[in-house]
């Protein structure tokens, strides 16, 4: 019998020990834990992120609507009066190489053994390796791109999802994971909105459908919460103490909120617009197109790590559970994930 496992004279196991593997499993199993409630919502969000991801690649590839649409947002990139934007964003994507790859993994082993969590580290470099892998599988040879509208060489290459997108938000992911709590608003800051605009930018150059962008959002949104599961379940999540970070909501949330409900609603009634009302010969049709595909990349992004702060919000990741305090011979604290029980004896 493991020594956790022996009883005491009055019948009861004897408290666990921190600090160990079992004590992590157990505290992740309780049924009321912090670290269960936590597995959970992280869990539901990545399968409802692959739904989602499965939806737009069904709606938007595999429909001969959704293709027609694409096509004309890549058509109305080239009708655009000033092309500054699509010439920004070519100079943009252009520092997304292998060495800036390499520079922020880097960054993000860095802080990790820094601070010795060695589960954070590696749960940011899975990220970003795991969606880096996965897009590249899913885009090389299981999501393909059929041509149901006859579309010109150029526009029926398959590029879902995109990969320019999946590095900068498994980047930004991997850095909210990785830094202590109190920092992590401003990670979140100096990233979130790079990335989202990454994703955006993929479309205003005509390196990317919209497809795309929001594809590679909802893969590495699913990547990160499959490894914040994982942390829960190895009991490394506990329960911050709550603060309230003013600047935090001034500079961050504030722009991503904007940003994800201007993106979403605006690009939604631009698609139902470009999609279904005007008519295809129109125009200005492949114009209001590219206007929607271009803020539904941009509000996506944004929407995908207002999420990840969500299912965040006041979790420590990479602490370990609260100890027991034992005085003398009686229990005068009994913390953790589990019920406490009155004061006892111990022989």
């Amino acid at each position: 019998m493991a020594p956790y496992d022996r009883l005491r004279t009055d019948g009861r196991a004897q408290p666990l020990e921190t600090g160990t593997w079992w004590y992590a499993a157990v505290a992740g199993e309780a049924a009321d834990s912090f670290s269960a409630r936590v597995r959970k919502r992280t869990r539901r969000a990545c399968l409802g992120s692959v739904l989602l991801m499965a939806v737009v690649y069904a709606g938007l590839v595999l429909t001969a609507t959704g293709q027609r649409w694409e096509n004309a947002v890549l058509t109305g990139r080239l009708t655009d009066e000033t092309l500054a934007a699509a010439h920004e964003a070519n100079r943009t994507l252009q520092h997304i190489t292998v060495y800036s790859l390499a520079v922020a993994l880097l960054v993000l082993t860095a802080i990790g053994m820094i601070r010795r969590r060695y589960a954070l580290t590696v749960a940011a470099l899975g990220t970003v390796a795991v969606s880096l892998f996965l897009a590249e599988v899913l885009k090389r040879y299981l999501l393909v791109r059929p041509d149901l509208v006859e579309a010109p060489p150029h526009l029926t290459q398959n590029s879902f999802p995109s990969g320019h997108t999946t590095i900068a938000m498994s980047v930004m992911f991997g850095l909210v994971l990785v830094v202590p709590y109190r920092a992590r608003g401003l990670a979140v800051g100096l990233c979130a909105l790079w990335a989202t605009a990454v994703g955006a930018y993929t479309v205003a150059a005509g390196w990317h459908r919209p497809s795309d962008a929001i594809g590679a959002d909802l893969l590495v949104l699913a990547v990160a919460c499959g490894f914040l599961a994982l942390l829960a379940r190895r009991g490394k999540v506990a329960p911050a103490r709550p603060r309230r970070f003013p600047l935090r909501t001034l500079f961050v949330l504030v722009p991503l909120s904007l940003v994800a409900l201007g993106g979403l609603g605006l690009g939604s009634l631009l698609l139902v617009d470009s999609m279904f009302v005007l008519d295809p010969t129109d125009p200005s049709a492949p114009r209001v197109a590219y206007q929607a595909g271009h803020a539904l990349a941009a509000g996506a992004g944004a929407a995908a790590a207002l999420l990840l702060l969500a299912l965040l919000r006041r979790v420590d990741l990479g602490a370990c559970p609260t100890p027991y305090r034992l005085t003398g011979t009686l229990v005068t604290e009994q913390a953790g994930p589990f019920p406490t029980e009155g004061d006892h004896e111990i022989s």
